[in-house]
């Protein structure tokens, strides 16, 4: 089975301002803003939706598509770095006149953060055809990436009769409701956090029992305390994985949607797959950043073990 994997690539790049912000904004000028802060260093990650759960299913032994664009003038790191790990990237459309998106954040010591968000090449659309897919076999995500892909998309694997999953995240308050509603319809499942799911519902003006009706199941993140899978029948609710160290929760969504689908990838029951997903988000949530976690498959499959017991 095939997993094609769109969303966005991006580059993270990451400063600490040591002080605080509102020392340096003052509320009476607030309508002539122009401030200066200097950072401390600057580091540099490899991210985006797509690339992040490319990674972590890299690690658990599969070779995604990652369907998706960035910058020809500045995607070569990010593209060597994932072809070292046999990812293919047929699937990623480079764009001459963008660099490839790219996210600024700047933290203080109150933990307070200013982020600049440049689009860039994923304001083009990938122009991928999946003359190659199995749709009897195949499983794609369709996760926050180019908004009129986010839309596409999901008509397409609905043409083509193919399993997907329709992830809206940051790309809800973006798209209209009655789009949102189009992409969900038909969908194999929507994953989404709880807050993401609430905002879904009032986008749609839809309940949460009507909202099954249009998908085969609803998948809710929930963080520490796991997560909820809704199917038409049943309700089943997920513990969290254990964790030795958390370093930075950014990235474990994806991390967990890197595991649901190494689980269906597997054969494995929709439950049984998130449990895969729980495990995986551990590992990321170790590290600071996106894409900065590794484990052997052996090492994976034990953790998996001390949690849920052995795969079926």
């Amino acid at each position: 089975m095939q997993i094609y994997v769109f969303g966005s690539l991006a580059f993270d790049r990451i400063m600490t301002f040591p002080g605080r912000f509102s020392d340096h904004i003052l509320p009476d000028k607030i309508h002539i803003l122009n401030v200066c802060f200097v950072g401390n260093g600057l580091e540099e990650r490899f991210g985006g939706t797509a690339g992040n759960i490319a990674y972590s299913l890299s690690l658990l032994g599969e070779k995604p598509v990652i369907v998706s664009t960035a910058g020809h003038r500045d995607f070569g790191r990010y593209g060597e770095r994932f072809a070292g790990y046999g990812l293919r990237l047929d699937g990623v459309r480079l764009v001459d006149e963008a660099l490839t998106a790219s996210c600024h954040i700047t933290t203080d010591l109150a933990d307070n953060q200013i982020t600049c968000f440049n689009p860039g090449a994923m304001g083009y659309p990938c122009g991928y055809d999946f003359a190659d897919a199995d749709p009897a076999q195949d499983i794609a995500i369709v996760a926050p990436g180019n908004h009129e892909d986010t839309i596409a998309l999901p008509r397409r694997f609905r043409e083509m009769g193919m399993r997907y999953i329709f992830d809206p995240g940051q790309n809800i308050t973006a798209l209209p409701g009655e789009k949102l509603l189009e992409a969900i319809t038909g969908s194999w499942a929507l994953i989404s956090n709880d807050y993401e799911l609430e905002m879904i519902l009032r986008a749609t003006d839809l309940s949460l029992e009507q909202l099954l009706t249009r998908t085969g199941s609803i998948i809710t993140t929930l963080g520490d305390k796991g997560s909820i899978i809704r199917e038409q029948n049943r309700v089943t609710e997920i513990p969290a994985a254990s964790v030795t160290r958390v370093a930075d929760p950014t990235g474990a969504g994806d991390a967990f949607r890197s595991g649901l689908l190494k689980g269906l990838a597997m054969g494995r029951e929709l439950p049984e797959a998130a449990k895969i997903g729980a495990c995986c988000a551990t590992w990321c949530v170790a590290q600071t950043g996106t894409q900065e976690h590794v484990f052997t498959e052996d090492e994976f499959w034990e953790h998996y073990r001390k949690n849920f017991g052995p795969t079926a």
